[in-house]
């Protein structure tokens, strides 16, 4: 496991900078809604959204140093509002265009979308107060792009060699990445496979700067987890599947699809599944895990409230400061009520012609679920970007075992008075309903994830906690409103899923929103009694070896250890994910090594030095993630505006060769960049 880190804040307790300004709240509430905008389009094309928190601190310190007075924590609390809407976006995107798909909706409602989107969210920001203590002040979690953002705020104000260390790599970064996605000069990835019999065994890599910056970041231990999570899928399950299936069953899933493309459909339509089952119980045992620290973290809030209460605020340390857990409870509490009438007004229940009794209990139901696991699944969330960073956090393997709970749990609610397998109608109506409560679960979830990053960065430059979480709910706010009209935008001008508003639209164009397909695949798969379950069910299995596992490691006391929901990320994603961060992992192993070798060479600290590479490195790599996220969000504009993702292509198709090529050629080129800015002497 890594080492418990200690962070003395850039800013100190006894410093109270300006943070909550009136030109921080209008530059946060106005990012917050452009952000979320163009990651629900990114995220409905190609199943990924961009983590906001870097580039919106990026875009912060160049706006507000604009102004005659601004400092790092008026910054930070822009990029924590900013941020807030694009998690916001990720969880709503991955869910709500199910309904399209499930023809419940025929577009996005202004009101029910803002609603679930609201409500959702500040539920996620509520639930990371006392999850803020838990997996931040007392767990030796990394999370790896809030650590990157701090750093990138400090080098901001610092200026100097760090500040140049991120310009140069966030420009390289930027202009690989326009090469790549905007230009069609360098391919997104490559891939191949062998055929032995009838089992394809396949593998693949992409070609991302941000995702070999994050296994820097991660380190060798968790990036071999998930490197390990992906080799179980695509070097196991894949060709056992193809092995003992039926030619007309592979047949079936594949169509004409040859080589890696084939593997790539399997892996999509069953072996997928198998991460369902390990994230379900690896999410289980997490929160298990989390018990005592989650206890401890409510403890600590509630007896800073008492602290404060006879003592005043002069005892307790500013940046230790969290919005009071009386107020945390109450607001949640709150939402249920409105919670409550959004499910009655949105879930058309009695379509279903239930009893009255059925109805009520559903609804009660769906509030209550929404509150408890709302709570789990936000903890787990939290708890997997503090392992990967918020861009690789699986959002949608939690908002899978979200549907599928609730789908489960409402078929033992109806599914006595309802044969859903004889009645698709009512089947497609049911399944809406869980996805409608695991719309709201979702976006707790992912802002779960995606604030806590925002909260360690502000744990290292030394932001006031409760301050950051009210801007977190400026950021939802703001995101909220502008969802609605966008995915409707979207869904009108590109179709979704395969589902089109008009006639004559260009299926070559569509918003493919994978994430959304899964989600209704997996709920009407309940009802319609249908679901992988076998694959699950492995899934979950090998989950429960990979935590008996952990737990021997644990009782030998060694370094390496075989945290389960690591694997669980690795099974679930795509294997090409898996591939730099495994890469990014081994450069800093290597360059730890080699700078340690030199440093006893020369009678020096071993652990300074190795301190100093890794500070050179993560600065990189901050720049890494920072170019290619901007880029990335920048590009959703042409690509919108043309309604083409070719609308800035330069290379003439037919030359995939030449684009592969060179896509690896400049993936080597930055590995080797980065390994020598780790090793390279002096500051």
């Amino acid at each position: 496991m890594s080492k418990k880190t200690t962070f003395t804040p850039f800013v100190s307790a006894e410093d109270d900078l300006p943070q909550i300004t009136v030109k921080a709240v209008i530059l946060g509430f106005l990012l917050s809604a452009i952000l979320a905008g163009a990651n629900a389009y990114l995220g409905l094309k190609v199943g990924m959204t961009v983590s906001a928190s870097i580039p919106a601190a990026v875009i912060s310190m160049a706006v507000l140093r604009l102004f005659k007075e601004s400092n790092i924590l008026e910054n930070n609390i822009v990029q924590t509002a900013a941020s807030a809407g694009e998690s916001l976006a990720a969880g709503v995107i991955f869910t709500l265009p199910a309904l399209i798909l499930l023809k419940y909706w025929l577009d996005f409602p202004f009101v029910e979308t803002t609603a679930i989107a609201m409500f959702g969210g500040i539920l996620g920001v509520l639930f990371t107060i006392p999850l803020r203590r838990a997996l931040i002040v007392e767990s030796d979690l990394q999370f790896p792009e809030g650590v990157a953002t701090g750093e990138v705020l400090k080098a901001g104000t610092e200026g100097g060699k760090g500040v140049k260390t991120i310009i140069q790599a966030g420009l390289a970064a930027a202009l690989f990445k326009l090469s790549q996605t905007g230009l069609k000069l360098f391919s997104g990835s490559v891939g191949g496979s062998v055929t032995t019999g009838k089992s394809i065994f396949g593998i693949g890599a992409d070609l991302s700067v941000a995702l070999l910056a994050v296994g820097y970041i991660v380190g060798l231990n968790i990036a071999v987890l998930i490197f390990a999570g992906g080799l179980i899928s695509w070097l196991f399950g894949i060709p056992i599947y193809m092995a003992v299936s039926s030619p007309e069953e592979i047949s079936a899933i594949v169509g004409a699809a040859e080589g890696y493309d084939a593997a790539l459909a399997i892996w999509s339509q069953k072996i997928r599944y198998l991460g369902v089952g390990a994230m379900v119980v690896g999410g289980v045992w997490a929160l298990i895990s989390l018990a005592k620290p989650l206890v401890d973290g409510i403890k600590s809030s509630m007896a800073a409230v008492k602290e404060l209460k006879s003592n005043g605020s002069g005892n307790v340390p500013r940046t230790e400061l969290d919005t009071p857990i009386n107020i945390v409870v109450w607001g949640v509490i709150g939402l249920s009520i409105p919670i409550f009438i959004v499910f009655m007004y949105v879930i058309d229940i009695e379509h279903l012609a239930v009893s009255t009794g059925a109805y009520w209990t559903a609804i009660t139901f769906g509030v209550v679920f929404s509150l408890f696991a709302g709570f789990l699944f936000s903890s787990v969330a939290g708890y997997m970007a503090g392992l990967v960073g918020s861009s690789n956090n699986p959002i949608s393997g939690v908002t899978i075992a979200t549907v599928l709970a609730t789908s489960l749990c409402l078929l033992a609610i109806l599914g006595g008075q309802v044969d859903f397998a004889a009645d698709m109608e009512k089947a497609t109506t049911a399944a809406a309903a869980a996805i409608i409560v695991g719309a709201m679960i979702a976006c707790a979830a992912a802002l779960a994830g995606d604030n806590l990053q925002d909260l360690k960065a502000g744990q290292i430059v030394g932001a006031t906690p409760y301050k950051q979480q009210i801007m977190q709910v400026v950021g939802v706010v703001a995101a909220a409103l502008v969802i609605a009209p966008i995915l409707s935008l979207l869904f009108n001008a590109y179709g979704l899923g395969g589902v089109f508003p008009r006639e004559g639209m260009n299926p070559s164009e569509m918003l493919t929103a994978p994430q959304a397909t899964l989600m209704q695949s997996v709920a009407e798969g309940v009802f319609a009694r249908n679901l992988e379950w076998a694959m699950i069910i492995i899934g979950g299995l090998i989950a429960v070896a990979i935590i008996i596992l952990d737990q021997i490691l644990k009782r030998k006391g060694t370094e390496f250890r075989t945290p389960v929901l690591a694997v669980a990320v690795g099974i679930y994603l795509p294997v090409e994910l898996s591939v730099p961060i495994f890469l990014g992992g081994m450069i800093a192993w290597t360059a730890a090594k080699v700078v340690r070798r030199r440093a006893k060479n020369a009678g020096e600290s071993e652990e300074e030095a190795e301190t100093n590479a890794e500070r050179k490195g993560l600065l990189f790599s901050s720049g890494l993630i920072t170019g290619e996220a901007l880029i990335g969000i920048i590009l959703a504009i042409p690509f919108a505006f043309f309604e083409s993702t070719d609308a800035l292509r330069i290379m003439p198709e037919g030359f995939e060769w030449l684009t592969s090529t060179l896509g690896v050629g400049a993936a080597i080129f930055f590995m080797i960049w980065l390994y020598k800015v780790a090793i390279k002497k002096g500051d």
